[in-house]
């Protein structure tokens, strides 16, 4: 299992009682653990349209989910709490965000682990350094490596194009997602070739029954 940080929030409505109903709900998620959560303070909204205080609060898990199985897990349970995206940064009745996975580093569009914003969110910061102090620097680490390496550039007097000295490498995805995707493709080729099988037999049986 992976331990993961999960942040969560809410300015809407019964602030606290829609965090205790997330967290009510990760509890009975498949293949998930929680392992500790922070004591509840209260922010002030980092940017946004004008909104009300936040209550915040960091969730220490252990799951078997994968990071976009864990992505959708949440987004389902914001969508059950009554979580309607309209605004960019507005008010919201719940909010969970993926802050690590691991030491999985992914920098795409749909998802960004470790979160690129810790550092910046001290809602994030101290509930995090309550039940986590040892994961500051590692996290630290781990947004380095997803920060998009610089590209050289050099200019050719002959023809003045510029040329890039070095490629910048794309993200790779983690060898854990790689297998999990061909051993469920091995499993269901597995299962074509024995129901193949089986039927070529039959054929075989039948034959031999309709030449007596």
């Amino acid at each position: 299992m992976v331990v993961c940080y999960i942040a969560v929030g809410s300015n809407l409505g019964d602030r606290e009682g829609y965090i205790k109903a997330a967290i009510q709900k990760l509890r009975f998620l498949a293949h998930t653990k929680i392992r500790k959560i922070s004591k509840i303070i209260e922010t002030k909204p980092q940017g946004g349209p004008p909104q009300g205080p936040y209550l915040n609060a960091v969730i220490e898990i252990e799951t078997e989910l994968l990071p976009y199985e864990l992505l959708q897990e949440l987004q389902r349970i914001e969508q059950l709490l009554g979580r309607i995206r309209t605004v960019v940064n507005g008010p919201r009745t719940i909010d969970l965000d993926i802050l690590t996975y691991g030491d999985v580093c992914i920098n795409e569009e749909a998802l960004c682990i470790p979160h690129p914003r810790i550092f910046e969110r001290e809602f994030v910061l101290e509930p995090l350094k309550e039940i986590a102090p040892h994961m500051l620097e590692r996290i630290r680490k781990l947004i380095l490596k997803t920060k998009p390496k610089k590209v050289e550039k050099t200019t050719l007097p002959s023809s003045g194009i510029a040329k890039k000295k070095n490629k910048q490498p794309s993200v790779k995805l983690q060898a854990k997602f790689r297998r999990y995707i061909k051993r469920r493709k091995s499993t269901y080729r597995q299962a074509i070739n024995k129901v193949k099988k089986e039927n070529k037999d039959n054929r075989r049986k039948f034959k031999n029954r309709a030449r007596f």
